[in-house]
This record gives C-alpha cells, structure tokens and sequence, in this order.
C-alpha cells in the first residue's frame, strides 16, 4: 500500500502538468493488462499446483520488483515508463499471487468460523492499507520516494518467513485436483457464469470500482484544490482503509447476523457511490476525509458479504479459478476505472470525473439490482448452500 500510493505520486512529478491526470490514468492501465492475461490461467495454476509454493515465487517476485524501483529512484529517475514497466511486472506476479492466497485461505480454517476469518482478514488488509499511505506520505516528504520502494521490498521478507513456517496445510485431495489445460480453465468459467448469485457479485464488484475509483486523481486534488501537500496526500489515501477497518471489526460480530444479505449488499454500494458524489463536489479537506473514509466503510461490507458469498458457494478443486475469474473483475473494475477517472479528468477536469463517477455507480447498481432478482432475494441460510449442485448444473 505504501508502494501504490507512491507510484502515483512518483508518476507526477515526471510529468508535466497539464498531463498529469493520463499520466496517472495510465498507472491504473498498465496494472490492469496483466491481470487480464493471467489471472484466469493463474486461477488453473492455483487448483494444479501448490498453493503455498505458488505464493513464494509470487512474492519473491514482487519484492524483486520494489527493489528495483527503489534503484531507479535513487539514481535520479526523469521518466514515467520505467515505473509502468515494473509496475506491470509486479502486477504480473500479483495475478498469480491472488488466486493461490485467496483459495489456500478456506483450507486453513474450519467452514463454519469462515464468515469471521475473512472478516478478521479484511482487518489486517485494511490496517496495512491505513499505515501505508500515511506512512508513505510521511517517507516521500522526509526522506524522498526511493525509501518508500526500498521499505516495501523488505516487508516481503516476512511474508516470505511467513509462508515458510505454514507447516499443517491441509493436504488436498488428489482426484480433484485439476489440470493446467483450456477446458480446466473452461470449467472454471462456466461454473462462475451458470451462477447468478456469484456472477452478478463480480459485476455489480466491476462497474461500481469503474465508476467511483478516484484513487489515482487524489494527487491533484491535494497538490491543486486542498492544497495539503505530500502528507495531506498520504492522509487521504488513508481515508476509505481507516474507514474500512472500523467497519471490519464491526463487521467481525456482526456478519452472522445479518439475513438478508443481498439487500444489504445492494445499499452499501449505493452508499460508496453516493459519498464518492460529495467527496467531488467537496472543497474542504476534512469533509473530502469524511467522503473517502465513507467509501471504506462501504466497500468493506460488500467486500466481506461478496467474499463469504463465493468462498462458501466454491468447491475447494474449483476455488482457484473462481478467484482467477473475480479478479478480472475486481482488479479489472478499479484499474480501468482509474484510466476512465484520469481521461475524463483531462478533458472535463477531476471535479466532474469523480461526481459522475459516483452517478455512474448508482445507475449500475440499479440496473443489476433489476435484472438479479436473486441477488436482492439473497438470504444468509443461502450462504452454506450445496455448490455441488450448482457445478452439476453446469455440467448438465
């Protein structure tokens, strides 16, 4: 999280300024190609092989990929695209992380403590993300951008001595392991499309991230409207993950009590877009920090029902492609939205891409609302539904 937030600040001071919302547009782009190329052959590489052993080449490669960063940023770096070439690279390795580390994660805990263990997961994800942009603020205006990249390469080191002492994975079944093939990966694709439940997730995941990602247009808002500089900056990136992990740990006591899931699923988007509409028009910091930290508090309950609805819905021998699939449209949807953020910031300015952004979410969420009855019908007692069933009408 340092590591992004810093690769956008970095983009923009290597550009000139009245290229600066596509030059930052374009960081969302080039994250975004190899996620597309990869991560549904890498949901087919995550049921084959090892999991665990999957994640250590992952992530040895990622850290690689800060350590050069930081290099290059030390020596004096006048150009944006050797940036884009790491930061594509890292993306690479990132499309073969997720799919290996979001499927091992059910394997580790009992089914029924699940809901909680990716309610307790998104905690940990979202203190990271509250940390990382403050703190990365805080590095770029005392010690310069390079620490950042050089900081992040060995927070990869624990993550590596982490996977190493994982000793009692359980062992996964043989017969229902997959091959590295086209019809694995065919398999995979028509068990997430047959189900309407698990499909209309991914899409309603995709076109409210597209709408209302405004991550990479943070930068102008705070050197050019707020005026709060780099530690400004850092400080609302911060905002929609301190949001979020308030919301987790609430999220935490309270996702078994939650009935009707699909509703509530429903409003927390509709509150994302909506607070994503006042962040646009507002000109004050703390109510842009108020706006932000709104949409981390709603992502993270669609993000934690979403999560339990296809973990729990997912035989394990499918889970990898499952989440090759989503990540298409979970990366897929916020990587494209930043370009979509920063090409109507060029020529409408950021004021006016991030309030119809906003709009543009509530009209999607509308429209799938419509069109899935199942997913507004969606109840908690679905959750432990027989996903056996459901890849048997696949098959038929």
């Amino acid at each position: 999280m340092m590591q992004t937030a810093a690769i956008l600040w970095h983009v923009s001071l290597l550009v000139p300024v009245d290229k600066r919302a596509l030059a930052l547009g374009m960081v969302g782009l080039v994250r975004l190609l190899p996620i597309v190329c990869f991560s549904i052959a890498a949901g087919a590489v995550a049921d084959a092989w090892d999991r665990r052993r999957v994640m250590l080449v992952t992530q040895a490669a990622m850290g690689v990929t800060a350590v050069l960063l930081a290099i290059l940023s030390f020596r004096g770096l006048t150009q944006p695209w050797p940036i884009y070439l790491l930061a594509a690279i890292g993306s690479s390795a990132g499309a073969f992380d997720g799919p290996a580390r979001q499927s091992l994660t059910p394997t580790l805990v009992p089914r029924d403590h699940l809901p909680n263990a990716i309610s307790l997961n998104a905690i940990m994800l979202q203190v990271a993300s509250v940390s990382g942009p403050a703190l990365g603020g805080i590095v770029i205006a005392t010690l310069g951008v390079g620490w950042v990249y050089l900081l992040n390469a060995l927070t990869f080191v624990f993550v590596i001595a982490a996977l190493l002492m994982m000793r009692d994975v359980p062992a996964r079944d043989s017969r229902q392991a997959s091959e590295i093939s086209l019809g694995a990966i065919k398999e995979g694709l028509g068990f997430v499309f047959a189900d309407p439940i698990i499909r209309s997730t991914m899409l309603l995941d995709f076109f409210a991230t597209f709408f209302s990602s405004a991550t990479a247009l943070l930068p102008i808002f705070a050197q050019d409207i707020l005026h709060v500089g780099a530690k400004g900056y850092g400080w609302l990136y911060a905002a929609p993950s301190i949001g979020a992990v308030l919301t987790s740990v609430i999220m935490v006591r309270s996702i078994e009590r939650i009935e009707r899931r699909g509703v509530v699923l429903l409003w927390a988007v509709c509150a994302y877009g909506g607070a994503t509409i006042v962040f646009g028009i507002s000109q004050a910091f703390w109510l842009t920090f108020l706006c932000l930290a709104a949409t981390g508090a709603a992502d993270t309950v669609s993000m934690v029902l979403r999560n339990v609805v296809r973990q729990l819905g997912t035989p394990d021998h499918l889970r990898g492609r499952m989440t090759g699939v989503n990540m298409v449209f979970f990366q897929g949807g916020p990587q494209l939205g930043e370009l979509e953020a920063g090409l109507v910031a060029q020529w409408a300015g950021a004021r006016a891409s991030v309030v119809t952004g906003g709009l543009g979410c509530l009209v999607a969420t509308a429209w799938i609302a419509v069109t899935t009855p199942a997913l507004r019908n969606y109840r908690r007692s679905f959750v432990d539904g027989d996903a056996g069933a459901r890849l048997r009408s696949v098959v038929r």
